[in-house]
């Protein structure tokens, strides 16, 4: 009956620590970064970057858009309108959520201090992934952008962040060992 009880006590501390910290994050994020900080900014340039290097990659010439002062959250195809990149759909979030999963869940800090910047670098990749692919897509198919972007997407990154999780819990933790 104890060991049950000692498992029911980490999982309502990982929920309650995961809880706290993304709060924290949001409150962070919203009253300070995001008004006062260039993050955002800095991670839509690199988006923006990406994805024009991904779309002559794959022979596809990008475009000359509008862009706010300072940085770039506009691209795609010549000849588009092009994709937008904002401030939800930078990624930011995820990396939170991904990184506050990882940081509360068991496991040694060394392997956390590998695993969270991997992961958020492998977010950040799939992001730009999912950027070249919208861009495509308005190419292409511009009546298919808005629900691959709202939904086939939403699904792909949100699995790849489970992915990454799973990876965590079931061979990085030391709760993998015990099974």
């Amino acid at each position: 009956m104890s060991r049950y009880r000692s498992i029911g006590v980490a999982v309502l501390k990982f929920f309650i620590g995961c809880f706290v910290a993304y709060l924290s994050w949001y409150v962070l994020y919203e009253f300070v970064l995001k008004p006062q900080t260039t993050l955002d900014e800095w991670v839509m340039n690199n988006m923006v970057e990406g994805t024009e290097w991904g779309l002559e990659v794959i022979g596809l010439k990008t475009g000359t858009f509008p862009q706010p002062t300072g940085y770039m959250n506009r691209v795609g195809v010549s000849g588009t309108p092009g994709v937008e990149i904002g401030a939800p759909c930078d990624g930011l979030s995820l990396f939170a959520l991904f990184a506050i999963f990882i940081a509360f869940f068991p496991g040694p800090l060394k392997r956390k201090l590998w695993y969270i910047p991997l992961g958020i670098l492998s977010l950040h990749l799939v992001n730009i992934v999912r950027v070249i692919s919208l861009a495509a897509i308005q190419s292409k198919y511009p009546d298919w952008l808005e629900f691959n972007h709202d939904y086939t997407f939403t699904i792909i990154v949100y699995g790849v962040i489970f992915w990454l999780w799973y990876v965590w819990a079931t061979y990085l933790s030391p709760l993998s060992k015990t099974k």
